[in-house]
């Protein structure tokens, strides 16, 4: 290996970025490229399909143009009953998370799950249980402890209903035997001011989305729906950080795992070659400075699913969310 080569491994270099997408005789787009998001703009989802597009765009990985278009719409069905109409076309790029699978199930929505192909899972949302900062409760068993004992006057706030906020407060009651009330908003956002306003008792949020109330000490984190405590060393208020976080385990409650993962998806009717590129520019995508900044600055975790591993991911989730939903009543239609 030569020198100049160890330093484009070592620097990411876009001509070593690049080379991959050029292998003579692989498929390669032909015309401009179409990002579809499953959500409006400024969100979550429509941040991680920008973030990629940038990446492109600076390193060069495709010679067509790629844009970006948000189709949000009946909580971002929009986007997926857009893939089903351009069946085939491996130039649409759909972004979305695990409500690809999920909202057929809670809504009657106009497409299938197999109207689109898996290409990966690349990162996943932490979940994190906050309270407000005068809130009498110092740790999540006091929290825990406080929802079955005011039942539904205490109020657990999250973006919108039947979605990850909803079903991890419902974990959390199924956990511990609470039966709170639970209020939905528009965003996440949305809920972190409230929660810092004091008109909802605790929140679900992802880091990113209450960093901000953190860091002006109105809310205070209570415990990560992770394995593991979550790595940044940042300390973000009063000497406290995200590593400092314990996790749910270790606060003593349930649930012990609780992610969103970041997907994306070709139509269906694409061909293993077509899949193949995106896989590959993808995988290419994740060995960039660019994006290791950005896991880390919205406290995102890693998650590099694609194939049968991700397809399996699916298949498992998709079949728990079932059991759950219709435990809740949620479950519409059984999938047929």
């Amino acid at each position: 290996m030569t020198q100049l080569m160890r330093r484009s491994l070592l620097l990411g270099t876009p001509a070593l970025l690049a080379a991959p997408a050029l292998a003579q005789g692989a498929w390669q787009p032909q015309r401009p490229v179409e990002f579809v998001v499953a959500a409006g703009p400024g969100g979550g989802t429509d941040q991680f399909a920008r973030l990629v597009q940038s990446v492109i765009q600076r390193h060069s990985l495709l010679r067509p143009p790629v844009t970006v278009s948000n189709k949000g719409g009946g909580a971002g069905t929009e986007a997926f009953v857009y893939g089903r109409t351009v069946a085939g076309d491996p130039h649409k790029v759909v972004f979305g998370t695990n409500n690809v699978w999920l909202m057929p199930l809670v809504t009657r929505v106009g497409y299938r799950l197999d109207d689109l192909r898996p290409v990966a899972s690349m990162a996943a949302d932490e979940f994190i249980l906050w309270t407000h900062a005068d809130a009498p409760w110092r740790n999540a068993g006091e929290l825990v402890a406080a929802m079955k004992e005011r039942g539904p006057a205490f109020r657990m706030g999250g973006s919108q209903a039947r979605d990850t906020d909803h079903i991890l407060t419902k974990l959390i009651e199924r956990a511990s035997g609470a039966a709170v009330t639970y209020v939905p908003f528009r965003s996440g956002g949305e809920a972190a001011i409230q929660l810092a306003g004091g008109h909802i008792d605790a929140n679900t949020n992802n880091p990113a989305e209450n960093v901000a109330q953190w860091r002006a000490g109105r809310v205070r984190p209570l415990c990560v729906f992770n394995p593991r405590r979550l790595e940044l060393p940042e300390k973000v208020h009063d000497g406290v950080g995200w590593s400092d976080i314990p996790t749910a385990t270790e606060a003593g409650i349930g649930p012990a795992e609780f992610r969103m993962p970041r997907t994306v998806w070709l139509p269906a009717r694409t061909n293993e070659a077509q899949s193949a590129f995106w896989t590959e520019l993808l995988s290419r995508i994740r060995q960039t400075e660019e994006w290791r900044n950005w896991l880390q600055s919205g406290s995102q975790g890693d998650l590099w699913q694609t194939g049968t591993e991700l397809a399996d991911f699916i298949r498992r989730d998709e079949a728990a969310n079932r059991d759950n939903f219709r435990d809740w009543g949620w479950l519409v239609q059984e999938p047929g």
